[in-house]
């Protein structure tokens, strides 16, 4: 992000006018257009103020690291079935006591209760799509802002251009005038290219990881609820990876026997 904004600011003053060039594209009144502007729009667009709040507030989750480690994931699972096909369901309980995954804890909870298999599935699979559907709202959120921002910045074009094209009596003031204008569409640009489409990608791509990692839980508890062979589930769940992460999931495995 640092070194987006740092090429921009390269771009402005590597001419013969330096430093000096970015008075330019600083201009209060077009800031206020698109910025404001795309903000209430997209404030009218959202739900309730709570939820514009939050929208804002998820900016920061793009700089914190997203812990999904399938790998991790699936010898948990692998453990515990082998757990409970040695001691029984009911020996999985204590192991749910000291989880901090609270989605794992819950389907291992449900499955120790004897609830019947496809209501685990359907309770868990619920619970994945409310996840799923609360995330969409938030990168919706910023996917919004992302429309806005250029939308907003041509609005404030056209208001400079219009304001440039009524007084064409003064030939010197057209040349400042148009690039007053063309500042709003600049910053329209940046408001959807360096800040919201990045933040949007990087919350789905997030979105993605967990949601993959949860349905590797999902499969996992329901096979240890079937009374399959450890060694059934870890192929099964491996589907899930690819072969790269596999080969290394394998390998991990063997140095742990080797042990």
């Amino acid at each position: 992000m640092i070194g987006a904004f740092g090429l921009m600011i390269m771009g402005m003053v590597i001419g013969d006018a330096g430093f000096a060039a970015l008075k330019g594209f600083l201009d209060a009144p077009s800031a206020a257009i698109t910025f404001g502007g795309a903000l209430l729009a997209t404030l009218m667009g959202t739900q309730s103020i709570p939820a514009f709040i939050n929208g804002l507030k998820s900016f920061t989750l793009i700089f914190k690291p997203f812990a999904a480690n399938e790998e991790e994931i699936i010898k948990t699972i692998i453990n515990l079935s082998n757990v409970a096909r040695k001691e029984g369901l009911l020996s999985l309980e204590e192991a749910a006591n000291s989880m901090d995954n609270e989605f794992l804890k819950k389907g291992i909870l449900l499955i120790v209760d004897g609830t019947d298999p496809e209501l685990v599935r359907s309770i868990l699979e619920t619970e994945l799509s409310c996840v799923e559907t609360r995330h969409k709202d938030v990168i919706g959120f910023w996917d919004n802002l992302g429309a806005s921002g250029p939308a907003w910045g041509m609005i404030g074009t056209l208001i400079g251009l219009i304001n440039m094209l009524a007084n064409l009596s003064d030939v010197s003031s057209v040349g400042p005038n148009m690039a007053v204008a063309l500042v709003t569409t600049f910053y329209g640009s940046v408001l959807a290219n360096w800040i919201c489409t990045p933040v949007s990608n990087k919350l789905k791509s997030n979105t993605a990881s967990e949601i993959a990692m949860k349905e590797v839980m999902v499969e996992g508890l329901l096979s240890i609820q079937a009374g399959e062979n450890p060694r059934v589930i870890e192929e099964k769940l491996k589907s899930f990876l690819s072969p790269e992460r596999r080969s290394k999931l394998n390998t991990g495995e063997g140095e742990g026997e080797q042990a």
